[in-house]
């Protein structure tokens, strides 16, 4: 991967939509040869998926709180990691060494939607035996970069 990649990931971060001639424009390369280095991202690995960003805050999720968690057993874990891939509420879910087993990062809609998940989801989840709650009050800085 050379610069003209990484500005390439840059326009298609910005913009997942944006057309090769746009991007042809930007890096100064033919429509064909900019298609196929996306081609060569794409195939590998380098970009996963394109995607749109929601604001959560206009669709009423306005609480974002991290989440530690910690498992009385190793044997629990692969059940706990299962239950949180089909919670929609769960954006990332990390395995984590220091205090914690694991590290969430939830998305709620108000305080009772976090006692909800905290009392009665996160709780009931067989070998969780500690979560520490960590409200964010404002995201600075959130992307991916390359």
């Amino acid at each position: 991967m050379d610069k003209t990649d990484s500005t390439i990931l840059s326009i298609l971060k910005e913009n997942s939509r944006a057309s090769a001639s746009d991007i042809s424009k930007q890096v100064s390369l033919s429509v064909p040869a900019v298609t196929e280095r996306i081609r060569k991202l794409e195939q590998t690995g380098v970009i996963e998926k394109y995607t749109i960003r929601v604001n959560p805050g206009a669709s009423g999720y306005n609480l974002l709180a991290f989440i530690l968690v910690k498992m009385d057993y190793s044997r629990n874990m692969e059940a706990f990691q299962d239950v949180c891939l089909q919670l929609p509420q769960v954006l990332e879910c990390h395995h984590t060494a220091g205090p914690a087993d694991f590290l969430l990062k939830v998305l709620f809609r108000d305080m009772q939607d976090i006692e909800d998940f905290l009392s009665c989801t996160l709780k009931d989840i067989k070998g969780v035996t500690d979560a520490n709650t960590i409200i964010c009050l404002s995201t600075l800085k959130e992307e991916i970069t390359v």
